[in-house]
């Protein structure tokens, strides 16, 4: 008691403030240090959950939102009340306590099914025990809900088959909604000046071909001319004496079809005095066949080098030619059915066997007096059983991967639905079958008869099989497809109506890449022919455009 006391005054106690309640027992009125303190009741049951929580109710846990909430309520003793202007003026949280799902009606037990039944009542606690229905019922929906938008891969934007220039003119933009609208009708069937080449007999056994006797598809060395129009010496001679509008085949097609297209292309017209010539570009891609054009999910160039788009295209095209070849009735005893006039685009150094064609050059009165001369092909001839002889058109419809293709298996479908998979192909290569329909219908062929093509081994491109084929007459699968012929032949002669109004020069026909509309362009007359000698001057492009991926292609000409 005397260690801390110093000096000559003596200790001192000073009694603490008690407060007498003589009718009770606690305090009388509230102490001074508690004075203006809001109280929070509380409860010892209550959870100790988060200090504070900055976030809010956006972050919360929705699941367990009164996870941690107390017993007496969240009471409004902290809420601001802004009173420096009006003191009459409070500002009050009124907003509702969101309720989780499972304290929502919705979710409540169904009590009449389950009364007597031994079901399980709803817990008091404020909280309630999630079966393994309603667990795996929610994980599937947020499985579905990350999946929207997560299906389908982004489409990438398309580079055009031709680089627009600057000095370049736009005459004409021409939509495909309007182009849809045009019909030429009452044109009659093409008039013969002039057949040329020699075919081959369809070999009948390939009909008999199914999925459980597949054949494989041989590869046939042989030379294919893809020559444009004005390097074709027949029309340059026509063009003295018939028409005064030129073309071939391929050309027609892809403008007669231009509204189904997806891809970018591109034809040149010349025009000299009344007379147009319509022509494709040297070194392009423009006889490649697409595959799944017009799929909701087309092929993309993602780092997958065997299912890119251009590869696809190149083995399209060697299956397309090598099938039209193997079905044929090939040996030098086999008869042959010769037209009067040779093949055109034989020469004297020729080396190696021309492949079975036949060319007819053929002309239409489109009306106006314009005449349209176009070099059509037929592929084979089938000798039916009275002896009547039919001219054939000759195409291959190839699968390359179902799953990707988000198609059907044709090895488990072909034999027993095969609408089914013909179906599909229409869906998604609708505008390559299109323009094999509108060549057959141009060249005046009876029957265009399909192959199916697979691979071995889905992710070899290089070996295929012939699955089965089939046959109709040009003018009934055009109906099935839907192919409008006035629609198309309105088409071409809009554009070449558009193109007689234009001064003698050289113009260009594009459809843009990413928009279903085509433009027309006005260009220098030396526009391709100077690209041509800077390529042949400093990278020549290989003729052998195909050569690293299928040796059939070293004899492809151009």
């Amino acid at each position: 008691m005397t260690d801390g006391y110093s000096g000559g005054e003596a200790p001192h106690f000073t009694a603490p403030i008690i407060q007498d309640n003589p009718t009770g027992w606690g305090p009388c009125e509230m102490p001074e240090q508690f004075k203006d303190m809001p109280y929070q009741p509380f409860s010892k049951g209550d959870r100790l959950g988060k200090i504070s929580d900055w976030t809010g109710a956006a972050f919360q846990d929705k699941k367990y939102a009164n996870k941690y909430a107390s017993q007496f309520g969240s009471g409004s003793q902290y809420a601001y009340y802004h009173d420096e202007d009006e003191s009459t003026f409070h500002l009050v949280d009124t907003t509702r306590v969101q309720k989780p799902p499972y304290q929502r009606g919705r979710f409540r037990p169904n009590q009449r099914n389950m009364r007597g039944r031994g079901g399980r009542t709803q817990q008091t606690g404020g909280m309630q025990a999630l079966g393994k229905g309603l667990k795996s019922r929610d994980r599937e929906r947020k499985g579905q809900m990350k999946k929207w938008g997560q299906g389908r891969p982004q489409i990438k934007i398309r580079d055009a088959s031709v680089t627009v220039r600057p000095d370049w003119v736009t005459i004409e933009e021409m939509d495909f909604p309007r182009l849809g609208k045009l019909s030429l009708p009452n044109i009659k069937d093409g008039e013969d000046i002039k057949c040329c080449g020699e075919l081959e007999y369809y070999d009948k056994s390939y009909d008999r071909v199914n999925v459980k006797s597949e054949k494989p598809l041989q590869s046939v060395n042989r030379i294919f001319h893809t020559v444009t129009t004005t390097d074709d010496p027949v029309i340059r001679t026509l063009s003295k004496t018939e028409g005064n509008v030129y073309a071939t085949d391929a050309i027609l097609a892809t403008i007669m079809c231009c509204t189904r297209s997806n891809y970018s292309w591109d034809i040149v017209i010349e025009k000299f005095g009344d007379k147009l010539f319509f022509d494709k570009r040297d070194n392009t891609e423009f006889d490649l066949l697409t595959v799944n054009e017009t799929s909701i999910e087309p092929p993309q160039d993602d780092g997958n080098v065997l299912n890119s788009p251009r590869n696809l295209a190149l083995e399209a095209t060697f299956i397309n030619h090598n099938f039209s070849q193997q079905v044929l009735r090939i040996g030098p005893s086999e008869t042959k059915y010769k037209f009067d006039n040779p093949n055109p685009f034989i020469s004297e150094d020729e080396e190696g066997e021309i492949a079975s064609v036949a060319y007819r050059y053929r002309k239409w009165d489109l009306g106006n007096g314009i005449i349209l001369v176009a070099r059509c092909e037929h592929d084979a001839v089938v000798q039916l059983p009275n002896g009547e002889l039919q001219f054939l058109t000759i195409k291959a419809l190839n699968e390359w991967d179902s799953k990707l293709a988000n198609g059907v298996e044709w090895r488990q479908k072909l034999d027993i639905q095969r609408g089914a998979v013909l179906a599909n192909e229409l869906r998604n290569n609708a505008c390559k079958l299109a323009k094999w329909t509108v060549q057959a219908l141009l060249a005046g062929s009876d029957q265009i008869k399909f192959g199916y093509v697979s691979r071995a081994h889905v992710r070899d491109n290089s070996r295929h099989v012939i699955l089965g084929t089939q046959q109709y007459k040009p003018n009934e699968f055009a109906t099935q497809i839907n192919l409008n012929m006035d629609n198309a032949w309105g088409i071409l002669r809009c554009i070449i109506d558009i193109v007689m109004k234009q001064k003698d020069g050289k113009y260009l026909i594009m459809k843009d890449p990413n928009k279903p509309m085509i433009r027309l362009y006005d260009i220098p007359d030396n526009t391709f022919e100077s690209d041509g000698e800077s390529e042949s001057e400093d990278d020549v492009p290989d003729p052998n455009a195909f050569q690293t991926l299928y040796p059939y292609n070293s004899t492809t000409k151009k």
